[in-house]
Formats: structure tokens, C-alpha cells, sequence
């Protein structure tokens, strides 16, 4: 559970950065992108559908990664955090959201 709440504070608040514009990319797309962060992080959260939810959020890490990667900023201190937080979703892909859901895991 406590893996689950940590995951989900820390990609709403990512979500919330892009919604308000603080990333360096703005525009419709990326508030759609911020919006859907949201929204997978509430799933995480409460305990909904937590293994697809942490697939979608591991899926979303590993591109920022390989991102990170192709711009030569791999080894820069704010990619141990993404991979944290990668580490965290594949935890919860494998043993499910724990109590307090309201899912059960797949």
C-alpha cells in the first residue's frame, strides 16, 4: 500500500507540473499527456485496475528513459529517481495493489 501511494503522489504531481505548463513543453498535447498521468495515478491510488494502471505508468517511465538516454543525460542525477519509480511500478505489476483497494490482483 505504501508503495502504491508514493508511486501515485509522485505522478500526479508529475501530471500537475504539465497540466500547469512548468515542463519545458507546452501545448495541447501535453496537457492531455498531464491529464492522463492524472488520471492513471488516481487508478493507483485508490487501488483500481493497479497492475494496468503500473504497467501504463512503467511503459510511460521507460520511454522518458530511453528519451533521457538519446539526449545524452542518462547518468544526470534525475534519472535514478525515474528509475525508482520504474522499480516501484513493476513491484506492484507483480504483487498487486495490496490492501485497501478495490481491486484484487490479476
Amino acid at each position: 500500500m505504501i508503495i502504491r501511494l508514493v508511486l501515485g503522489i509522485t505522478i500526479v504531481y508529475f501530471g500537475y507540473r504539465r497540466l500547469v505548463g512548468r515542463n519545458k513543453n507546452s501545448g495541447m498535447n501535453n496537457m492531455l499527456y498531464g491529464f492522463a498521468q492524472i488520471l492513471v495515478a488516481i487508478f493507483i491510488l485508490i487501488g483500481l485496475y493497479t497492475q494496468l494502471a503500473a504497467l501504463i505508468i512503467a511503459i510511460v517511465l521507460i520511454v522518458q528513459l530511453v528519451l533521457k538516454a538519446k539526449n545524452k543525460e542518462l547518468f544526470t542525477d534525475g534519472v535514478n529517481y525515474y528509475v525508482l519509480l520504474l522499480v516501484m511500478a513493476i513491484s506492484l505489476m507483480a504483487t498487486g495493489a495490496g490492501k485497501m483497494a478495490f481491486d484484487m490482483p490479476l
